[in-house]
């Protein structure tokens, strides 16, 4: 199994292959999950003080904030696959 990075901002990357989603910080439920996951030591800011824009939920229970739009982030890991399927073909 390869190593997939993803950049999610201000040259912070994260792997791709333990990630499980990438959601927007607007809902309560959210907005709770931040919460609970500061509390419990989990949480991993990479916003440099700028707006949270995407919540990325990992596999080992890590919540990350990134200030990049979780649609740029979908983006980019959609590319990553592309790149990486068309220099297997």
């Amino acid at each position: 199994m390869t190593i997939k990075l993803i950049n999610i901002g201000f040259g912070n990357i994260i792997s791709a292959n333990r990630m499980i989603s990438i959601v927007s910080p607007e809902s309560a439920p959210i907005k709770r999950m931040i919460q609970d996951a500061r509390d419990r030591g989990m949480l991993i800011d990479a916003t440099y003080g700028r707006r949270t824009r995407a919540v990325v939920i990992m596999d080992s229970d890590h919540v990350i904030l990134s200030a990049v739009q979780p649609e740029t982030v979908a983006q980019r890991l959609s590319v990553k696959e592309e790149i990486i399927d068309e220099g297997q073909g």
